[in-house]
């Protein structure tokens, strides 16, 4: 059943750690397995990204950082939890390449890369309800993806958690196999996380970007949800 009413809220104590971010849902996605188009840009930006990343580059740089703040905060150790975005720098260090999933996957990875912010799409259809970013309880469902299935969650994490108390992201580090995106999804809920070291013109920028790019490649209409740059009265679902 189509999820028509998808609504988004975060808690307080997630502005506090430092948490930021932009919330919104792209209808009407056109996603495919590979666009040559699109494979082009993307070689062409990450050939651009490669001239300066370095180990070095990773471990120093801010936004990085700051998602480590951002665990250390949460009392998550970063050994095991590296951001989404860092492990993605490391990916495309060693392989000299990006992964290839699909389309819409592909193009948040690359903006994820450019932007150093943690990025991630799902599959709206399949989100129970609406979500919810918080600190876990322990008693959340977690069923990352490419798992052999379900995995203990602790309490006092933050989570994205849809009203199945279904987590569809752990941290921003691992998204789930309920609402992971195929070439059927047509509709997307989109995560543009940040942190304490990114302020609201730089997360808009990326958000913009993403959804400049999924349109052009994927098609589709975003509504934000929630955005540090909208009033309350704007932050509501379709």
């Amino acid at each position: 059943m189509e999820n028509t009413a998808l609504d988004f809220d975060i808690s307080p104590d997630m502005l506090v750690l430092g948490l930021t971010g932009a919330y919104f849902v792209m209808r009407g996605l056109s996603v495919k397995d590979s666009d040559r188009e699109l494979d082009a840009f993307i070689a062409e930006t990450v050939g651009e990204q490669l001239k300066e990343l370095s180990p070095q580059s990773i471990e120093n740089d801010p936004i990085l950082e700051g998602f480590r703040t951002l665990h250390t905060k949460a009392g998550v150790p970063n050994r095991k939890n590296i951001s989404a975005s860092e492990n993605l720098l490391y990916f495309l260090l060693k392989h000299r390449r990006l992964p290839a999933i699909n389309t819409v996957v592909d193009i948040y990875n690359l903006i994820s890369v450019k932007s150093r912010l943690a990025m991630g799409a799902h599959d709206a259809k399949n989100i129970t309800g609406n979500i919810h970013l918080r600190f876990t309880n322990g008693t959340e469902k977690f069923f990352p993806i490419d798992s052999d299935g379900p995995k203990k969650i602790s309490a006092g994490e933050y989570a994205y958690v849809d009203d199945a108390n279904d987590i569809i992201c752990r941290l921003e580090t691992r998204q789930v196999e309920k609402t992971k995106v195929t070439v059927k999804t047509k509709d997307c809920f989109y995560v543009v996380q940040g942190n304490a070291s990114t302020d609201i013109d730089y997360i808009k920028k990326a958000a913009d970007d993403l959804i400049a790019v999924t349109k052009k490649f994927c098609g589709g209409e975003e509504k934000f949800l929630y955005a540090p740059w909208l009033d309350k009265w704007q932050r509501s679902g379709f």
